[in-house]
Parts: C-alpha cells; sequence; structure tokens
C-alpha cells in the first residue's frame, strides 16, 4: 500500500502523485496531511500566512469529505509522525511527496526517506511547485551552470514551455479509493487553536473561480495595469498557488486560453519558476546574509517600517494594507524592500523574515527571492545604484492618490499632488538616504 503526503499541494485534482497512486493499481492508498510546528512556530498561525494556510489545509479537509474519502491530518514533527504512520499501518510499502526544495524541507525530507529507509519502504518525491520540470529544462538546455539573469532563462524556458506541451495532470481524488489510517492518539492530534481556523476553511474562496474571473475580467488588461495598484488588476492567485491549492499548470492553460493578450502575465509565472530554478542553481540563495559583511547596515528603523510610521505616505500605506490584510500590490513590495534595505539601510532578513509572517501568499522562496533582488544580492539582481524613489513610485502609478486615501484615511484631504510628498515627521530624507545607500552598498558588494 503507498501512502501519500500532503505539503504544499492542498488541492484534490492535478496532481503528480495521484497520477502516479493510479498507475500503481492498488485498491486503496492512505492520504495524509502532517501540520509541522516548527513552520507554524512562534504563534505564526495568528499571522495572515499561517492562517491562510491552515483555512486552505481545511478546505482539503473539505474536499476530501466532498469525494467520501479519507485524509489523516496530523500535528507534529514529520519524520516521527511518518515513523508512527509506518509502525500503525504495516502495509505501507511507500511514501510519496511532492519536491521542495529549502533547507529545511531538504533536511526533513533527508530524516524522512532514512526512517522510510529503515522501514524498508520506499520513498518517492515527485516534482510538482515549477511550471516546467527544471530538472529536466536544465538537462535540456545543455548548460553546466545555470542562468543567472532573466531574460535568457525566460527566452529558453519559453521554447522549452512550447516544446514540452505542458498540461494538467488528469487523475483526481474521485478516481482513487482512500484507506482508513489507525489513528495515532491525542500526541498527534491537532491542537483546537489550530482547528478552528482550519474550520474557516469551508467559507474560503474557490482558488479555480478567482483564476477564472481574473482571466474573464482583468487578464486582457493586464501587461497595461499590474502596476497600478490602486486598481484591482492582478489575479492574486499567488496565495493559493503558493500552498498548492491551484497548480502553476493551470495557471498556465489559463494564459493558453486567453492568447496574445497573455503574455505579461505569463513572464510573472516565468519569474516564478526563475527563483525557483535559482533556489536549486544558486548554493548561496539561502545563506546570502552570511557571504557580505552586513555590519554597515542597522535595523533602527525597521519597526517604524513595520508599523507604518516612516512619514512616507506610499510606504506606509502600503504597510497598513499589508498589517491589515495579508496582501500588498508586487510593485510596492519592491518599492518598500528597496526602501528599508537601501533609504533606511537595514539588513534584508529584517523585512524578509517580516513578509513571511505577514503574506497571505508568503513562500520562502520566492520571497527571499524578492528580497535578494531589492538589496542587489543573488542572480539578476537590482544595481546596487538603482534605488526606487517611492514618492515618483506613487505619482507615477497612482497620480490621484487613491490608494493612500484608502490605507491612510488621514491624509485624504490633501490635494493630488501634497498627498504624495513625505510628511513633516518623515524619518530620513529620500535624497541624502540614496547617496548613503549607494556609498554603503558599494563598498559592501566589493569586498
Amino acid at each position: 500500500m503507498k501512502l501519500f503526503i500532503h505539503r504544499k499541494d492542498l488541492r484534490t485534482h492535478d496532481l503528480p502523485a495521484f497520477d502516479y497512486l493510479k498507475a500503481g493499481g492498488e485498491a486503496a492508498t492512505l492520504h495524509a496531511l502532517i501540520l509541522d510546528p516548527f513552520l507554524l512556530r512562534d504563534d505564526r498561525h495568528k499571522e495572515h500566512s499561517g492562517i491562510h494556510f491552515l483555512r486552505q489545509a481545511g478546505r482539503l479537509r473539505e474536499e476530501y469529505a466532498r469525494f467520501g474519502a479519507t485524509l489523516a491530518v496530523y500535528a507534529g514533527e514529520p519524520g516521527e509522525v511518518l515513523e508512527h504512520i509506518l509502525t500503525a499501518n504495516p502495509a505501507v510499502d511507500e511514501v510519496v511527496t511532492h519536491e521542495d526544495f529549502t533547507p529545511y524541507a531538504l533536511r526533513r525530507d533527508r530524516t524522512m526517506l532514512e526512517i522510510a529507509k529503515s522501514a524498508g519502504v520506499r520513498f518517492t518525491s515527485l516534482s510538482d511547485l515549477p511550471l516546467v520540470r527544471l530538472r529536466d529544462f536544465h538537462e535540456w538546455t545543455g548548460r553546466e551552470e545555470g542562468y543567472r539573469v532573466f531574460t535568457p532563462f525566460y527566452r529558453k524556458w519559453r521554447e522549452f514551455l512550447d516544446m514540452d506541451n505542458v498540461s494538467s495532470y488528469t487523475i483526481g481524488l474521485r478516481d482513487l479509493k482512500t484507506a482508513h489510517s489507525i489513528a495515532l492518539g491525542e500526541r498527534y492530534r491537532v491542537p483546537a487553536e489550530w482547528e478552528a481556523i482550519m474550520d474557516q476553511g469551508r467559507a474560503t474562496e474557490n482558488p479555480e473561480q478567482t483564476l477564472a474571473a481574473f482571466a474573464d475580467e482583468r487578464l486582457v488588461d493586464y501587461s497595461k495595469s499590474r502596476d497600478s495598484f490602486a486598481q484591482n488588476a492582478t489575479s492574486r492567485i499567488g496565495r493559493f498557488l503558493n500552498v498548492g491549492a491551484l497548480s502553476a499548470r493551470s495557471a498556465y492553460e489559463c494564459v493558453v486560453a486567453a492568447g496574445n493578450h497573455s503574455e505579461g502575465w505569463l513572464r510573472q509565472l516565468a519569474w516564478r519558476d526563475f527563483y525557483l530554478y535559482q533556489s536549486r542553481m544558486d548554493p548561496d540563495f539561502f545563506r546570502y546574509e552570511s557571504l557580505f559583511d552586513l555590519s554597515s547596515l542597522d535595523d533602527r528603523h525597521f519597526r517604524a517600517w513595520a508599523e507604518a510610521r516612516t512619514g512616507i505616505p506610499i510606504i506606509d500605506a502600503a504597510m497598513t494594507e499589508l498589517n491589515e490584510t495579508g496582501w500588498m500590490p508586487n510593485r510596492l513590495r519592491m518599492v518598500t524592500a528597496m526602501f528599508l534595505t537601501k533609504n533606511l539601510g537595514c539588513p534584508f532578513v529584517f523585512g524578509e523574515r517580516y513578509f513571511r509572517r505577514k503574506l497571505e501568499d508568503y513562500d520562502n522562496t520566492l520571497n527571499r527571492g524578492g528580497w535578494l533582488w531589492s538589496s542587489s544580492l543573488g542572480f539578476d539582481a537590482a544595481p546596487y545604484f538603482r534605488i526606487m524613489n517611492p514618492v515618483t513610485q506613487s505619482e507615477t502609478h497612482d497620480p490621484s492618490g487613491s490608494y493612500i486615501r484608502k490605507w491612510l484615511p488621514e491624509l485624504a484631504k490633501l490635494d493630488d499632488k501634497r498627498i504624495h510628498q513625505l510628511r513633516p515627521h518623515a524619518i530620513v530624507d529620500l535624497k541624502t538616504s540614496r547617496a548613503a545607500a549607494i556609498e554603503t552598498y558599494r563598498s559592501l558588494l566589493s569586498r
């Protein structure tokens, strides 16, 4: 019997593992979801990222129930839980999962592999997160080193995508028969507080419907309106992609159906794959902070940034939206990140960790990729002398100041010019701090 363990794949269709299970020809398979306390540590279940994950986990459990199928949900250290599952279910001869490549995920899976191996059980991991199979893509390019710049990566990725004929997997939960797992007792029971959040999954929006509405209503204008952050112009499906409630393949099929209007959005899927590719091909991706001497930077302004008290209207408006809703438009993620790392001279890890808790669509790899880009580290990062001016960004992409008026209503009566300008209590001067940042990062990156 095979045991399938859900992780960042919280859906019941278009799963490589389901096709694999069906091909095995077994009468029934075990299905489990292990809620890892490490990933929800420090009360993350009370923050937007943790709440979203638990709600989607609850929605997954509801989907299983709707199909009359069984999903065993446990809470505990994954290796330890797996060991107890295998002991309680001796008929299991193979564990099936989908791959993940963060440092923690690699350590976790090495441990689970050893536990399975010691029990005489096979451990199989399948590719699911990226749109293209990145291992196959890299072999096909014939390169030894990975692409370091997005544009040539994108050209080759696009060519491979057209050739590879990417499409959704065909087997859904309805095509499988699930077996009942033996209960593991109180030790691995989901805490009541987490359960209460999972129960909210019944009322969450449907990922496929969200994608379809975007395709029908906003995709045609996406390329020209995506940076107009006062408008609801983007898809906002990242929150579903990043927990696997929606697959990248489903998003791509939506792009293909839209035809010529979709190239700008396709590039966003390519950026997602590029960061996933970097995390595998760049051995320093998850440790750049240890490669550079960041002692010339400090966190004295971090709390003001996090609490929307900088006195720069667009920064404070963006951080207010993030803190209240778990969402921030993509352009403003770049603007706020660059402002923190450059104008405020704060190490990027402070912002990266803050977004980890606050972003509803948080993903470790994609979040880190964005912060490395903004702080001029890693593959194809912004040059150290490129520093977005938040006032200019606000004036350019939202001339009327609608976004600021929404999130900082105390400024709503200012005219369209003054609303973008620094307030009297602004914590830095943009021109002076920009010049200082250029010198600091020039020195930092030259060592």
